[in-house]
Parts: C-alpha cells; structure tokens; sequence
C-alpha cells in the first residue's frame, strides 16, 4: 500500500505542544463550546478563502464552475451551525479567534477544506458519548450527518479520490481534535470560557525505505504507533531508531498517534500526534473496513 501524507507535502498539519486547560470530562455545554470552537475556525476558514478566490480564480486554477458553487455552499452550512450553536448555548457562547491557514492558492485551499471537514466529523464522533440530552443528540448529529457528506464531496467529486475510508469513520478524543485545530489558532479573546482540553506534542511521519516509517517526536524511542482507522485501532511497537513497520490493509485517510499502551488508547498514555494519513484506494479496491 502507498503511503502518502495527507494531500500535498506542503501541507504540514501537526499539533504544538500546549498546556492543558484542565482534566476533567467535559460537560454538555462544554462539549456544545467545543463544537462552536471548531465551526468559527471553519467558518472563517471560508469566508476569508472565498472572499479571496472567486469563480474566475477556480476556473483558472483548473476546476469546473460547479465547484465554487458547491464549496460556497459548504460555507453556508458552517455559517449556519455557527449560528444554530451559539443561539443554544446564549450569550455566553464562545467567539470567533484568530486564525491562521496553510492556504496560498486554490488548490491548497480546497486541500484544507478537506482536512477541516474530516476533523469535524471525528470531533462530533469522538464527543457525542457526552451529550445526555436529545436535543443536543439529535442537532449534533444533524450536524455530524451535514460535515459527513462535505467530507464525501471534496475528496470524491472535488479531488477525484475515495468518498470514504470505510465502512466506518474515524471517532476521535476531544484533545486528538483539538491538538489537530490549534496549530490553525493563534489567539482568543480572553473572554472566551475555558475548555478541558489540552494539545499533544506534534508527530510527524515520513516514509523510510520498503515498508518502514520514521516518526519525529520529542522524547525516547518507546511506546507504540497507533494507526487508527474507522473503529480499528492497530498498535505497531516503536523501534529504537523510531521507526515502524507500515501494517497491511490501511486504506483513506488514518490518524496515528504515539501511544505508551500497546492495548487501549487514552488521552493520558497518548504521547504525541495525532498525524493524518492518506492511503489511496481506487474503486476496484475492496474496502471492508
């Protein structure tokens, strides 16, 4: 299987390393101030990129007229669940931050678009095991449903690639998810509420000869890289010179991060990362997972 960073080798996606806030699970509203952290980071996202390229800008850049189109109403969307989660929450809710974006052209900007959609998915995912109330269950599913499907679109109809990873998506923790946004956030208002959540140390991944990877993180060469994808988790020990042998079978996107477990993956053995991957399956492929 080929291994591939996630979209272009310029893009550099990888989490600094951050202080926690705090430790505790995180309550429904919490959870609800998350999700709203997330949906102003890609709500700004479009509004600054499409305020800068316009239909022209993609035809130029290669791509068919629909495809503003459909990119600009994704912006919409991420427009009206800023809108829909702030007025749950009230007016304590969370503002929008200061970002910054590894965008210098169209075809970089919609390779981000991907990214973001992605995480969005795995966020809702991973934090839905909090929410106990059903209008939260069901908005935030509505919602998950709505960044599934942007998700789908960009890397099949935009990016000619696979809809899907498989036959499941990728749930991750609140601090995987946040450690993949904060590298995109340079500062918040300080009246924003705080949230429990902390960034891991960044993991970078690169190929390394045959089936070998070598991983680039700070500390000692232990523990175990963790590939996890759809609800699959598969632990590969981390040799002295930090490198892993690539497991058999990986297909779309994958998140790995390093691990001191070899059994079970928590926020407090997890040492570094997460790292996304991109393994490209054609639609001949099985794909089962």
């Amino acid at each position: 299987m080929k291994f591939a960073t996630l979209f272009a080798s310029s893009l550099v996606v990888a989490a600094s390393a951050l202080p926690a806030k705090r430790d505790t699970a995180p309550t429904e509203i919490e959870v609800l101030q998350f999700a709203l952290t997330l949906e102003h980071l890609e709500d700004n996202f479009y509004k600054t990129y499409l305020g800068q390229y316009d239909a022209k800008d993609f035809d130029d850049a290669g791509y068919p007229d629909w495809v503003h189109g459909r990119v600009a109403q994704i912006g919409q969307h991420e427009s009206e669940h800023v809108q829909f989660l702030s007025d749950a929450i009230g007016p304590n809710a969370t503002a929008a931050c200061e970002y910054t974006f590894p965008v210098t052209d169209v075809h970089s900007f919609l390779a981000v678009s991907q990214l973001l959609e992605g995480v969005g998915v795995t966020a809702y995912l991973g934090a839905a095991q909090f929410l106990t109330t059903k209008a939260y269950i069901t908005a935030a599913a509505a919602i998950l449903t709505t960044e599934a499907r942007h998700n789908a679109w960009l890397g099949s109809a935009e990016a000619k690639g696979a809809p899907w990873s498989g036959a499941f998506d990728t749930p991750q923790t609140v601090d995987e998810v946040y450690s993949l946004a904060a590298p995109f956030i340079k500062s918040c208002p300080a009246s924003n509420p705080a949230l429990p959540v902390k960034a891991f140390p960044t993991l970078s991944i690169a190929t390394a000869g045959g089936n070998k990877l070598q991983l680039t993180f700070d500390g000692p060469a232990s523990g175990y890289l963790v590939f996890m994808t759809g609800l699959r988790k598969i632990f590969v020990p981390i040799a002295s010179d930090k490198t892993v042998t690539l497991p058999n079978g990986l297909q779309g996107v994958v998140y790995a991060i390093v691990s001191q477990d070899g059994t079970t993956v928590s926020d407090d053995t997890t040492t570094a990362g997460p790292a996304v991957l991109d393994y490209p399956f054609d639609s001949y492929a099985s794909n089962p997972q």
